[in-house]
């Protein structure tokens, strides 16, 4: 049986204190959530947003949700009323409507840009020269209701250490090149979402400011 309380203990050894630590929860029952948050947790991942709404409200309503999964447009009323963070941001129609969605309920949503930075082309995300490009094209300024915090990226899966630091140290060169060109005044900017359970240390060292984990907290699914 795993033991929810000890691996979040052994976890936060492991993670500097300056490094957000989101507990993805996707496909896991609301009583390990529940252990996990009676044991200190209180920001959980999930991917899916029918799975999202049928656990939400049975559980404690101070706990931080982020969506790190792929976000369909015509999903994105249902999760923008309670989200904390939107990690997969990955088109500016995207961006477009969560500013909408969000108008109308006057609230600011924090978003992060999802680049492209793995191998696997079946991997969602921006390239740097897409975000640059419609950066410089689309005025940011009248969308109001979304917050760009920095970004996010999900990398290749192997177990090839030396291909996962240089993935993870290139989107941190694009949060650079962002910070620097777009958003040097914007204190909010300053999120990099990168590593999971097999490489989160590799992350961490390479700059992020936020890993995603999930079977070394609950198990394996």
């Amino acid at each position: 049986m795993t033991n929810i309380g000890e691996n979040l203990i052994n976890l936060r050894e492991q993670i500097p204190e300056s490094v957000k630590l989101i507990a993805v929860s996707k496909t896991k029952p609301v009583s390990d959530i529940l252990d996990a948050y009676n044991n200190g947790q209180r920001r959980f991942g999930e991917n899916r947003v029918k799975e999202l709404l049928s656990k939400k409200d049975l559980l404690p309503a101070d706990i931080e949700w982020h969506f790190i999964g792929h976000l369909q447009s015509n999903k994105v009323k249902s999760v923008i009323p309670f989200v904390s963070m939107i990690h997969s941001v990955d088109s500016f129609g995207l961006l477009t409507e969560i500013n909408s969605e969000a108008h109308k309920i006057n609230k600011i949503v924090n978003c992060l840009l999802q680049i492209h930075i793995a191998a696997e082309e079946t991997k969602y995300g921006f390239s740097l020269k897409e975000v640059m490009n419609d950066l410089q094209t689309n005025d940011m300024s009248q969308s109001r209701n979304v917050r760009i915090c920095g970004v996010m990226g999900m990398a290749t899966y192997t177990s090839d250490r030396t291909q996962l630091s240089t993935e993870f140290s290139y989107l941190r060169e694009c949060f650079d090149e962002l910070k620097c060109n777009h958003f040097i005044t914007a204190n909010y900017f300053k999120e990099i979402s990168m590593g999971m359970s097999g490489d989160f240390e590799i992350a961490v060292r390479e700059g992020s400011t936020m890993v995603r984990i999930g079977s070394l907290i609950f198990g394996e699914r």
